[in-house]
């Protein structure tokens, strides 16, 4: 028993369901006191006051009428119907002899005061509030009411109190286990989507409700997450295969160019060849792993901690500046439209170096005579960073595959196919993304990043 109500304290649902329905049987309980406090204390404070005032206008009497007055007010008012069975009376003069009243006794109190005490009344003892008056003759008046009813009344106050206090620890019970029951069931959700994950099925997500509740965006979170590590996990997966595939060829070829001029009787110059041959494509490879190197860096977001405010128009000014020479040696245009000044979170070398390559791949496929404009603009809480030529363009369709790493549309261009991937990483890494568009003719290309608050 004892580990059974261990282990079940362990549960964090059942802990806060027990610490709240403590908490709300505390109030309620304090709740119930104050109610049965106060209801007991106004009616001892009636009883009091209309004894007193009974008190007070008898010795009214006597002053005017003397002993007889008041006895005959006293019999008067014990033969009345109006609440005759809980009233109490007893004139006694300065002898101590009863002169009139309904109780057995003279009760032991001190004149003056008021008490609450058991009397003798008709044979029967009965609690009541007494209030004694001295009178001018030495003598004096007792006035009281009978207890019963309102100890009857008191009585059930506390047994209601009771009851409610025993149907609130029942509903707390069963809150409790309600409340752990509905905790598990969105947590255990949860837990269970992650236990089959971790088992290898990698495409669970925890099942979402129509409720709009804090579990709820919990769930949609977890499921975002896993999203993100499953595209992480593909895009891996893809790198792997794709670096795999991609390293075969140059490899492949550096090894039979120098098996070529490791064989007997080659020339030198064959030798020489091959040696260059492999330094041309090490060197290749080389460019490939440090562009693969960048793009998880981005991705990995290292480089955020080096954020400060940067000026995206003065940035992308500088690039066109740059590549102008570039851009007439391709018998192209260079053009910096009118500049939005704003300012972005983000670094400036790698937001140079997404101009650079934007610049670089309009140059490269928009072909001679193309002119290639690069602006940015304010919309809203975002800056538009716009690189558009008027080139071929690409059809739609691959839109969306642009920017995937070693995806090349033109084979028969120099290059590995890594420039938008690491383009796609650095607009993550500043938290925005990168859209193509159809520039009719040519391609759009827009970075959207946020604007530094």
């Amino acid at each position: 028993m004892i580990a059974a109500l261990r282990l079940l304290w362990r549960s964090v649902g059942f802990r806060l369901a027990f610490n709240y329905g403590l908490l709300v049987a505390i109030t309620m309980l304090v709740a119930l006191a104050v109610i049965y406090m106060q209801t007991v204390g106004v009616m001892h404070q009636r009883t009091a006051r209309q004894v007193t005032v009974l008190a007070q206008q008898l010795a009214t009497r006597f002053e005017v009428g003397g002993a007889d007055a008041v006895a005959v007010d006293v019999m008067r008012a014990l033969a009345d119907e109006h609440d005759a069975a809980n009233e109490i009376y007893l004139l006694v003069d300065r002898m101590g002899r009863i002169v009139a009243g309904n109780l057995d006794a003279v009760p032991e109190m001190a004149p003056g005061t008021g008490t609450q005490q058991r009397v003798l009344r008709a044979g029967r003892p009965v609690s009541a509030y007494l209030v004694s008056h001295v009178l001018s003759d030495g003598g004096f008046i007792v006035v009281g009411h009978d207890l019963r009813d309102q100890e009857t009344i008191e009585s059930l106050v506390a047994s209601a109190s009771a009851a409610a206090g025993m149907v609130a620890v029942l509903l707390l019970i069963g809150g409790i286990f309600v409340f752990r029951q509905e905790l598990e069931r969105s947590v255990g959700a949860v837990r269970r989507t992650v236990q089959r994950i971790a088992a290898g099925e990698m495409q669970e997500r925890v099942a979402l409700t129509a409720e709009a509740d804090e579990f709820a965006h919990l769930h949609h979170e977890v499921n975002a997450m896993l999203d993100r590590i499953q595209l992480l996990m593909d895009g891996v997966r893809h790198v792997s295969d794709t670096i795999a595939h991609n390293l075969r060829t140059p490899l492949t070829r550096i090894l039979l160019g120098l098996r070529d001029a490791q064989r007997a009787g080659a020339p030198a110059q064959a030798k020489e060849e091959a040696i260059g041959a492999a330094i041309r494509e090490l060197e290749g490879l080389t460019v490939v792993f440090e562009k693969l190197l960048q793009i998880a860096e981005a991705e990995a977001g290292a480089r955020r901690r080096q954020f400060e405010a940067v000026a995206p128009d003065e940035v992308a000014g500088d690039m066109v500046e740059l590549y102008e020479p570039v851009a007439e040696a391709h018998g192209a245009t260079l053009r910096h439209d009118p500049p939005d000044p704003a300012h972005v979170p983000g670094d400036r070398d790698l937001l140079a170096g997404v101009i650079a390559n934007l610049i670089e791949n309009a140059l490269k496929y928009a072909g001679a005579g193309a002119e290639v404009r690069v602006g940015t603009r304010r919309v809203g809480s975002h800056v538009l960073l716009c690189v558009q030529d008027d080139g071929p363009g690409i059809p739609f369709d691959e839109h969306q595959r642009i920017g995937t790493r070693f995806h090349r549309l033109d084979r028969s261009q120099p290059g590995h196919g890594l420039g938008l991937a690491s383009v796609r990483a650095v607009a993550a890494l500043h938290g925005g993304r990168v859209r193509f568009e159809d520039a009719a003719p040519g391609l759009r290309v827009e970075l959207e990043l946020p604007v530094f608050d």
